[in-house]
């Protein structure tokens, strides 16, 4: 692979399709600025716009190459200024494939590919190639894929551990993914954008028809387009994870899935910093949690609470068989998980408590026959303030540590003592008159950037003995 190649062809009709994307808003200047002259040049102006646009996409196609020679990944492109970019095998970490609605079509596959320093967006990446070219390029830049996929003779296939989801279980993520809430603040986001445009009149005439249709009606409308968020949460969630299938081959993590959008995503079990668990508040009461990880670099952020996603839903009771299988370094024993000590608990309840109540007296005040709005949000907060308390926790396990905390999720967490890049501890007046001490524990996540995790309220001397492990200062 060492002469020069071009993506494929169709790249001209992607690079238009996200040029005409990306100018939308220009297009909608000019149509509207010459409407009012003539419609005629209205159009015309939209036309010679779509085919700069298109001799664009083709000059820069016809500038991009790229080629494989020796341990490099050489890239040529640009049409003004001529850029040329190496990439040697050995830093680069992954190489995605991904294909959406217009690469399926046409049979193509979007290769990213991904090295430590990666930002916000890939090293490199090749929009358009064949799929047989995506393998072939994985295969040519990361050798360990091709190595294991046959044996030495090529006789004997070799069986990787790997899992799939359910139809079941699919839905079952669908159900309680709890995506209702951002289909909601997106549809308000939309109509009151939308609002803009609609006269007045139309509102007077809505509120007369809706006053008319009593109270009843309006609560069974409701319902219905809760109940179609609800349903359309539940074909996201299955659009995004169908096929969801992950497999250890040799030192990586390989994740397909994509129902729309296909993507094969390889992640090196080098950068694996930390793997653990998500329990929602919906799931936590079914016992069904999501798999998750930390990985160092990466340009997407792919899963839960920017976190990878390496299962969408298990039972908590099969997330050890689940690690044992894929990732036995971070099967670890939560059975002696020290909790924190009575007297942290009242911090809890005032960080959480303290503006319900402050909302509280001033409805009493401004708004008192709505008070019942505040006092359920105080109750709440209080329910979650406790669950907070209960939920924190650790645990040393050799050289594994095992942490669990919730803001609104209980999160549970396993890392090893290599990849914990910082071990924090803060104490304040009151911290110190009770024995107590915060923790914030640091390890590399997302674009080589910081990820915290912090347990509020230990015990002091806890503290001090985790300071201690985590110098190996101890026994």
């Amino acid at each position: 692979m060492s002469e020069p190649r071009r993506l494929h062809p169709a790249t001209v009709i992607f690079n238009l399709v996200t040029g005409i994307k990306d100018s939308f808003f220009l297009f909608i200047v000019a149509f509207v600025s010459l409407l009012n002259l003539n419609i005629f040049y209205a159009i015309l102006a939209v036309i010679v716009l779509i085919v700069l646009l298109a001799f664009a996409s083709y000059i820069s196609w016809k500038r991009f190459t790229y080629r494989v020679e020796g341990d490099e990944l050489k890239l040529e492109y640009g049409v003004f200024i001529r850029k040329k970019r190496y990439i040697s095998k050995n830093r680069i970490q992954s190489i995605d494939l991904t294909q959406n609605i217009l690469h399926r079509i046409f049979k193509l596959v979007k290769v990213e590919i991904e090295t430590a320093g990666t930002g916000k967006d890939a090293e490199a990446s090749l929009n358009t190639v064949t799929l047989v070219e995506g393998e072939r390029l994985r295969s040519e830049l990361k050798s360990t894929v091709t190595n294991i996929t046959l044996d030495e003779e090529g006789e004997e296939e070799i069986i990787h551990p790997s899992e799939t989801i359910t139809r079941k279980r699919l839905i079952l993520a669908g159900a309680t993914s709890g995506t209702i809430g951002v289909l909601l603040a997106i549809a308000g986001a939309g109509f009151s954008e939308i609002g803009r445009l609609i006269p007045d009149d139309f509102y007077n005439t809505a509120y007369t028809w809706v006053v008319g249709l009593g109270i009843v009606i309006i609560a069974l409308f409701a319902l219905g387009g809760i109940i179609l968020l609800w349903l359309l949460g539940i074909v996201g969630t299955m659009i995004k994870y169908w096929n969801f299938t992950i497999s250890k081959v040799a030192e990586d993590i390989v994740i397909t899935c994509g129902l729309l959008e296909k993507k094969h995503i390889t992640i090196p079990l080098k950068r694996i910093q930390a793997v653990g668990y998500v329990e929602s508040i919906i799931r936590q009461p079914l016992g069904y949690a999501t798999v998750i990880a930390e990985i160092a670099g990466g340009s997407n952020e792919k899963g839960e609470d920017f976190s990878t996603v390496l299962f969408p839903i298990l039972k908590k009771s099969e997330v050890d068989d689940f690690l044992i299988k894929l990732l036995p370094d971070y099967v670890s024993n939560q059975s002696g998980i020290i909790a924190l000590p009575k007297r942290s608990l009242k911090y809890y309840l005032v960080r959480t408590v303290t503006v319900p109540l402050l909302a509280l007296v001033v409805f009493i005040f401004v708004l008192p026959p709505f008070i019942w709005v505040p006092s359920v949000v105080v109750i709440l907060s209080v329910l979650l303030a406790v669950l907070q308390y209960k939920d924190s926790g650790y645990k040393v396990d050799g050289k594994k540590l095992t942490i669990r905390h919730r803001v609104l999720n209980k999160v549970t967490m396993v890392m090893n003592h290599k990849r914990i890049q910082a071990f924090n501890k803060k104490q304040h007046i009151l911290h110190r008159k009770e024995d107590l001490a915060t923790i914030k524990l640091s390890i590399v996540g997302k674009m080589g950037l910081g990820k915290h995790y912090h347990i509020k309220e230990l015990d002091k001397e806890a503290v001090d003995s985790l300071a201690d492990w985590y110098s190996y200062r101890g026994g």
